[in-house]
């Protein structure tokens, strides 16, 4: 089979037209030229362009950005992402928090949103540094807000601590997909250990919001999505992001659906009766969209 036959077989999305409400806007080249020059300087990735994330051209323009600590190689390979997998990646650098806020501030950040590539090979799963982090905004930016997107830390409690004990505004971790398809999509990943963690993280700080996110797109049926929302809830997860899978490549698991822009809000409107305080549900919604507004809506319900 020649290669071109390959990633043919291997797209069966390809025949799926991708709809008009998918179109993004390219991110302003001298905004984007800036912000690229900013981390390169100070040795930092962000999600937005490490995991190509459609939103990267507005929350670029808007100067904006979500960082990812512990380097940009994942000890995992999910099926979904396109990050580099890598099993022993590079020893944690301890003035990346500095950096962090050095960047932060040159962009001028409201709410800071922090997030890694999952670090197994590290004994607390690099808890450590996402509470370095934390600690070094509140020392040198306290009027910013803070949001962790952290990984499962293999399920581990004293890791999880780590990181509630510096108390975040908000705690996100991702279920990603409905228990079914975890398996298949999830690399070393476990819908009930997800759960767990929501659940933990809400239990050591139960004044703190917790979060996660769904995407859609995967193979998933309504019905199972709306018990994911329901487990969700009955974990103690208080906001929600619902968004479109879009395959960074060939190789990736293929799209299965285009769920509609009114799709996506018939989702949020159950999950608000489901008892949500926030939810941010679109075709192009991803976890730290909009994530600012969270904050605000934790606020006004304090």
């Amino acid at each position: 089979m020649d290669i071109g036959a390959l990633i043919m077989s291997q797209c069966s999305d390809a025949i799926l037209k991708r709809p008009p409400w998918l179109r993004v806007r390219a991110p302003a080249k001298e905004q984007s030229r800036r912000l690229l020059q900013l981390l390169r300087e100070e040795r930092l990735h962000t999600v937005c362009s490490s995991a190509a994330c459609p939103n990267m051209g507005e929350c670029w323009d808007n100067g904006t950005a979500t960082f990812m600590i512990l380097g940009n190689q994942c000890t995992r390979s999910c099926r979904f992402c396109n990050v580099q997998s890598k099993m022993r990646p590079l020893p944690v650098d301890l003035n990346e928090p500095e950096r962090l806020v050095n960047s932060a501030l040159r962009m001028g950040l409201r709410h800071v949103v922090i997030t890694s590539v999952a670090r197994d090979d590290l004994n607390d799963g690099g808890a450590s540094q996402f509470a370095r982090c934390l600690r070094a905004i509140k020392i040198r930016a306290p009027q910013m807000t803070t949001e962790v997107l952290v990984p499962d830390f293999l399920g581990d409690l004293s890791s999880l601590k780590i990181v509630v004990d510096e108390k975040p505004d908000i705690f996100n971790h991702n279920l990603e997909t409905v228990e079914r398809l975890t398996k298949k999509i999830r690399s070393g990943g476990q819908y009930r250990r997800s759960l767990a963690v929501l659940q933990g993280a809400k239990g050591f700080n139960k004044s703190m919001s917790t979060k996660s996110g769904i995407m859609l797109g995967l193979g998933e049926e309504d019905h199972e999505v709306v018990q994911a929302l329901r487990d969700l809830r009955d974990h103690g997860c208080d906001q929600l992001t619902l968004g479109q899978y879009l395959r960074p490549t060939p190789w990736h698991h293929p799209v299965h659906r285009f769920v509609t822009p009114e799709q996506f809000q018939q989702f949020k409107v159950l999950a608000l009766e489901l008892g949500f305080s926030h939810v941010e549900s679109g075709p192009l919604v991803r976890s730290s969209y909009h994530a600012e507004r969270g904050v605000q809506k934790e606020a006004v319900h304090v």
